[in-house]
């Protein structure tokens, strides 16, 4: 018999009173991150509401991160942190890092030449906020994978141009479709905005059909698509899929697209955008991944109001992207485009991708991953295969903070990962999931 916890009497006889007790629980501390909340059989009856009342206050706090289900029998406490201290893990001295997602420093551009190129460049209250030699690369850039380029602004990165969209369009409440398992930024992002984050199933090929249809049928007002790279998943939209998807979007003219495209040059294989002939829509194209996350810049394009909208907004705060910053990037972008350095890092991480995904397989584990920097390996408990791995000197990401209702996994970034290290943790990994979880893979 499964014993449940008595350290914190939950209370309510709404879900909304149910839900604030356990959030002054979670809060106070008395509800520590991973412990297990009663049933909703359990709680129903203690608290002598309906389980239909209890399980929508649990959907909710599910929804917003506060509570975790693991194999669909078991709920807990969260092991987020809070968005002002999301912190890269405290890793034991020498241990090797697969956690970050972030690019390998030795494959992004030298900035030297460019900041030295670049000289200085004033710019003045009312010019232009887009420096157009950037946004001439962006519509190059873009015009090539099907986007439309009419309508351009330039934003501080990837995560800021997501969110001034749904700012400008979406109010408390409103339901955002995220892929599930999904990046952690636009999750933590959509829960500070008040938005209410619906999980849309993905694969390899990106957002499952069925799972997009359910979604629209329960009402969604937003969609953010990851067209490739997807983080964690390593999922790429494929043109079959994007066939099957369509029709879908087309039956809801008004629910509002927006494509993450963090990884653009580096991802490995081409965007395919879902924005065509859509009314409302944005695709946000980030220089993160390619030429540094330090380049903190970004180009959306999309219709015309939500471009206007954006622009609009953005004078009223930062009133527009460094001139000295975009002059930079765009210096960076064309001549790490003539060199070729975009296209030997994006070949790069492929290969050390397939490399890891082969040596997985031949371990008997599945890994998913078709492009961008990581592999997600589905695992029947994470906390045991992040420690397993830790005590063999390999530090991996917990798929929990990616997660809405998607099954446990491992996030493993290969940004820096060699072929000669990829069998060693595979057969660690093998090791973990034989012997620590006391599971046999088939």
């Amino acid at each position: 018999m499964t014993s449940e916890p008595v350290q914190y009497s939950i209370r309510g006889d709404r879900a909304a009173t149910i839900v604030r007790s356990v959030e002054r629980g979670v809060v106070s501390g008395a509800l520590a991150a991973g412990e297990a909340v009663p049933s909703v059989r359990v709680l129903a009856r203690e608290l002598g509401v309906s389980p239909t009342t209890v399980a929508a206050a649990y959907r909710d706090l599910r929804q917003r991160g506060v509570l975790v289900t693991h194999d669909r029998s078991r709920t807990v406490v969260g092991h987020r942190p809070s968005l002002t201290s999301r912190l890269a893990p405290d890793l034991p001295p020498g241990t090797r890092d697969l956690t970050t997602g972030n690019p390998d420093p030795t494959l992004l551009p030298d900035l030297g030449p460019a900041l030295a190129a670049v000289g200085p460049v004033h710019r003045l209250y009312g010019d232009e906020p887009g420096v157009e030699a950037l946004l001439e690369l962006a519509r190059v850039s873009l015009e090539a994978d099907g986007v439309a380029t009419g309508h351009l602004a330039v934003v501080g990165g990837g995560l800021d141009g997501i969110e001034r969209v749904l700012e400008v369009h979406l109010r408390l409440g409103d339901r955002i479709g995220l892929e599930d398992p999904g990046y952690a930024g636009s999750l933590d992002l959509a829960r500070a905005l008040g938005l209410t984050p619906v999980g849309i199933a993905v694969d390899d090929e990106g957002p499952l059909p069925d799972a997009l249809e359910a979604a629209l049928a329960d009402g969604l007002d937003a969609l953010v698509v990851v067209p490739r790279a997807a983080n964690p998943s390593g999922a790429a939209l494929s043109p079959a899929r994007a066939e099957q998807l369509r029709p879908l979007l087309d039956a809801a003219p008004e629910l509002l697209l927006i494509e993450d495209d963090h990884a653009s040059a580096v991802a490995g294989v081409p965007a395919v955008t879902l924005s065509t002939g859509r009314e409302r829509w944005a695709v946000v194209r980030s220089v993160a991944k390619a030429l540094g996350p330090d380049l903190r810049v970004a180009v959306l394009a999309g219709d015309e109001e939500s471009v206007q909208r954006v622009l609009g907004r953005q004078r009223l705060g930062t009133g527009w992207v460094s001139h000295l910053l975009q002059h930079l990037t765009a210096e960076v972008w064309r001549r790490a485009d003539a060199a070729g350095t975009l296209a030997t890092a994006a070949a790069t991480y492929a290969r050390r991708r397939d490399a890891l995904r082969d040596a997985l397989a031949d371990a008997g584990i599945v890994a998913h991953g078709t492009s961008g920097l990581n592999l997600w390996v589905p695992v029947p408990e994470e906390v045991p295969v992040v420690q397993g791995l830790l005590a063999r000197g390999w530090g991996v990401q917990a798929g929990e903070p990616y997660r809405i209702d998607a099954p446990p996994g491992v996030r493993i970034t290969i940004a820096t990962l060699t072929g000669d290290e990829a069998p060693s943790l595979a057969d660690d990994l093998a090791e973990v999931l034989d012997h620590r979880l006391g599971t046999r893979r088939g």
